[in-house]
Parts: structure tokens; sequence; C-alpha cells
């Protein structure tokens, strides 16, 4: 198939492109900048959202177009500015897209959006399901998801299958949240972070692309599809997980208030969380190949 990627140079885009190419899909990235890529005959770069751009005459004929693009969340504090930053760059790729499948004569039979669990908001009682469609958070990630979603939403009009992609704490051994959580662990202080019961719901990077590809493949499978791993567990037991892995002590805490100081607003994203279960792709028959976090943690560290 003839799949779109916007976003994908980023950490996601980056795995899914190497793993769509195993598949013998031809891929294109959309991208502000092609200059320095390196094209194959299964691969190209298509220039968007810049200046003269025209990428509609090599998106006719595209099976999927999937988007991953916006400002990463946890790439500084979070400013006003930033945080008009983060909305704004996931509204503009949607309604970019919006605009060019409407154009095109051959439409996608597909389009896969990134989102996030964030959307639930936040909670140590509750359990989160795709079913779930009142009663969200009320805080910045959260109604940032909801407008994210709601953007999207409007290529569903079009008769074009739509899945929201809610991701949640994708693990890997050089980017994302892992490798930050991991460096205090392997310089020999690492311990609870917080009060230590609140929920993680991760999923290994391997497990993202899969699932994406899943997708693709399970034609009535649409709407929100969280992707988290099927045993979420709490920050304290993902610590201790983590220690026995690297093999080094789990006892250091980090308070609360020291993360709030140190971080501001985006200290939500250790001190809080939320108990996701991905029901929909164990419902289709997902087979996940890491749902259980120590063999997850292994993997990536082995």
């Amino acid at each position: 198939m003839k799949i779109a990627i916007a976003g994908g140079t980023g950490f996601v885009g980056k795995a899914l492109t190497e793993h769509l190419l195993k598949h013998n899909h031809e891929i294109i990235i959309l991208s502000r900048t092609i200059q320095g890529t390196i094209e194959t005959n299964r691969i190209r770069y298509v220039q968007w959202l810049s200046e003269n751009s025209n990428p509609i005459p090599e998106l006719e004929a595209t099976d999927i177009f999937i988007n991953l693009a916006g400002e990463s969340i946890n790439g500084g504090r979070w400013t006003e500015k930033r945080k008009e930053k983060i909305v704004n760059s996931r509204l503009e790729s949607v309604q970019a897209l919006l605009e060019i499948i409407k154009t095109l004569n051959n439409k996608p039979k597909t389009f896969i959006n990134a989102s996030a669990i964030g959307i639930y908001g936040t909670s140590l009682e509750k359990t989160f399901s795709e079913t779930e469609t009142h009663g969200f958070g009320d805080d910045f990630l959260s109604h940032t998801v909801k407008n994210w979603e709601n953007e999207a939403s409007k290529v569903s009009h079009l008769g074009i299958r739509t899945v929201f992609c809610r991701f949640g704490i994708i693990l890997d051994n050089q980017q994302g949240a892992l490798p930050k959580i991991a460096l205090p662990y392997q310089s020999f202080i690492g311990g609870p972070i917080g009060n230590g019961r609140q929920w993680m719901s991760w999923i290994h990077i391997e497990d993202v692309v899969n699932g994406i590809l899943f997708i693709i493949e399970n034609e009535k499978m649409d709407g929100p599809v969280n992707f988290t791993a099927p045993h979420p567990v709490t920050m304290n037991e993902f610590g201790r997980t983590l220690a026995q892995v690297l093999h080094r002590p789990h006892w250091l805490p980090v308070p609360s208030f020291a993360l709030r100081l140190l971080l501001g607003e985006m200290s939500t994203l250790v001190i809080d969380g939320q108990k996701v279960l991905p029901n929909k792709l164990l419902a289709h028959g997902y087979p996940f190949r890491y749902s259980n976090l120590n063999l997850a943690l292994k993997n990536i560290f082995s």
C-alpha cells in the first residue's frame, strides 16, 4: 500500500517507517524540510507546511494517511507560549491534512491520527477504556487531546475510516520518557517518584508499530484505540521492576513538591497518571508482544 506519514521523522514515525518498509509498503514522509533526505524506490520525502510547497500531486492514490505531527509535550517547561505551540502544532497538521484529502481525486481508505491517554484526565481509582465518552479530564493535556481528536474527526465526515491512537507512555531505549526515568537508577540514585501510587499505562515501541499495522489491516477498527499494554502498573511498581532489570537499588524518593518546583505544570506527566486498558486491541485479537513490564524492560535494556 501507499502510506503517507506526517511526522515521520519523529520518535514513533521513524520506528513506524522502518516497520512498514519491512512489510513492503511504499512510504511518503511529509516534512517541512527535505534537504539532506535520502530517498529509495519505496520511500520518498515530500515537502509540506512551508511556502510554495505543493504535496498534492505526490499524494494522489495514497491508501493510508498517518498523522504523528506535533510539538513534543515533554520538550520543555510548559510556559503559556509553549502550551500554545503544543496545541497549535497539532491542530495545524490535522487541518492541513484535511484540506489535502478534500482536494485529492482519489481519497484514502483510512486516516490514522496520533492521540494520547491524557484525554482521560488523571485518577488513582478509575480504570479507563475506549468506551469512556464523558467525564474526561479538565487539565491542559485533556483539553489539548479533545480538541485534537475533534479536529481529526472531521476527516470521517468525508466517509473515510478514522482512527485515534491514544498512546500511553511509550517505552524505548533511546527516546521517549524511559531514558530520563532510567538515568537516576543507572546512577544508583533511583527511587519512588511522587507518592508512587500513581498509575503508569505503558507500551513497548514494538507494540506501537505492530499495533498501527494491525489497525491498517483490520478495516473494522475505527474511532479511539488505546495504545497501552494490558497490565498497567503503579509508578512504584515500575520503579522496582526497572531497578531489578538494571541491577540497581530503588531507594531515593523524589517528592512531588520538588518535581512541581522543577517542572511546573509539566510535572503532571510523572506525578499524576491514569489506569488505561487497551480493550479494543484485545477485542480484535491483537497479540501483544510485550504485555509484561519485566519482559519489556529486559528486552529494551538487553
